[in-house]
């Protein structure tokens, strides 16, 4: 067996990359160069959910599983692509959009919701506006025993920008032992069966609730 193809899934990230509203800012900046200490050094300051990254379920439960807590699996498997890419503006994904592609769901198998939202919105207000999963396709995708869920989008619940916000998906999904990844994209590049897709964290130890991760589709033969 062998890698035949490898399908970058993950936003870059950058000082102007966008962020949920109210989390920190990426400062990345040189902290040492060539020219005056003979070699290239970054400083990097990020919020654990900057750029494509994976939630733990201590982002929402005080008790939930911290991040280096977590097996591996959960952030490597086969994959199924969900395309919903021709909802509009905060569009409900319904049980009725994943009901097709049900057959391929199970444990260990990774569910990928493909908006094409961060194809072409990513770094501008209408990113807010994302489709979102709605909360009976969430409890009928777990039932099948599926624990990992990634979105080429912000959030896959709604993405409030005044008032609070109940994330019922985070709440359900990451209170069932899963975990989600977020702002994934390139999606529709996946067109071929059977894709692997790895999602590895950084290794953050301590109280972690996420962290970024290099998030790709592998062709296998």
């Amino acid at each position: 067996m062998r890698v035949e193809r490898i399908v970058d899934l993950s936003i870059v990230m950058d000082g102007d990359t966008q962020t949920y509203p109210g989390d920190p800012t990426p400062a990345i900046r040189p902290a040492t160069t060539i020219e005056a200490d003979g070699f290239n050094v970054l400083s990097i300051a990020i919020g654990s959910h900057t750029g494509t990254h994976v939630d733990a379920p201590y982002h929402f439960l005080a008790d939930g599983a911290r991040l280096d807590h977590l097996g591996l699996g959960l952030f490597a498997g086969p994959s199924t692509i969900v395309d919903v890419s021709g909802h509009g503006p905060r569009q409900p994904i319904t049980w009725d959009d994943v009901a097709p592609y049900s057959e391929w769901l199970g444990p260990e198998v990774i569910l990928a919701l493909r908006t094409a939202w961060s194809d072409h919105h990513l770094g501008t207000d209408r990113y807010f506006d994302h489709p979102y999963l709605g909360e009976d396709a969430c409890d009928r995708i777990l039932e099948l025993g599926v624990r990992t869920l990634a979105i080429d989008a912000l959030n896959p619940d709604q993405t409030v920008l005044e008032g609070g916000a109940g994330f019922p998906v985070h709440r359900r999904w990451l209170g069932a032992g899963g975990v989600i990844a977020e702002n994934l994209t390139n999606l529709g590049a996946v067109d071929f069966d059977d894709a692997v897709v790895c999602l590895f964290p950084i290794r953050v130890g301590g109280n972690a609730d996420g962290a970024p991760c290099r998030a790709i589709a592998l062709r296998l033969v």
